[in-house]
């Protein structure tokens, strides 16, 4: 694996920069309210081909503190999966956050996803925790992160509002050591 252009392969499922072609697809896959209530407000709704386009030629040119990549299945975009290293006496840490086409909710993907990316990130990069911040009522991105070998850390009361509603999120984690010991 390239650090300056990383592909992550395994038999399924392929981890690629976005390309300008995949505007399309993307537009068509975020465009779910589904996925959005699960999303920061940062992430629009309706998502138009433009929001995408913009999206792609944001991450294709962001330097350092970011990188997303496409998830990609029998060689289509399924989703998405970004990591945002964190600053100051953060610096060893990351987050993770990342969404998939509700056609392959269910079928263990983003678990296969998440191991992947999180096994990249310690391979790679000069970090020792990788955490992610699901909404706690968001139990399938729980179980995700759970069955990747992240533990719970915290539920956060009433600290997220969305779509007006006051609600508990969660910090999931993974330290580099538990996960190396996970993978023997």
């Amino acid at each position: 694996m390239k650090r300056d252009n990383p592909i992550i392969v395994t038999n399924d499922i392929t981890l690629r920069p976005w390309e300008e072609e995949d505007a399309e697809r993307l537009a068509f896959i975020a465009n779910n309210k589904k996925i959005v209530d699960n999303l920061r407000d940062g992430f629009p709704y309706p998502y138009s081909i433009d929001d995408a386009r913009k999206f792609i030629h944001l991450v294709k040119h962001s330097e350092g503190i970011s990188k997303a990549f496409a998830i990609v299945i029998d060689g289509f975009v399924a989703g998405s999966i970004a990591v945002y290293f964190k600053e100051n006496v953060h610096h060893k840490n990351a987050e993770l956050g990342y969404y998939l086409a509700e056609e392959y909710w269910g079928k263990g993907i983003m678990t296969k996803v998440v191991r992947c990316m999180t096994q990249y990130l310690f391979e790679n990069f000069d970090i020792i925790r990788i955490y992610a911040q699901p909404f706690a009522r968001n139990t399938a991105s729980r179980r995700v992160l759970e069955k990747a070998g992240f533990r719970l850390e915290a539920v956060l009361k009433s600290n997220i509002i969305k779509n007006d509603v006051v609600q508990d999120g969660c910090i999931y984690a993974v330290l580099k050591d538990e996960f190396e010991n996970s993978l023997k």
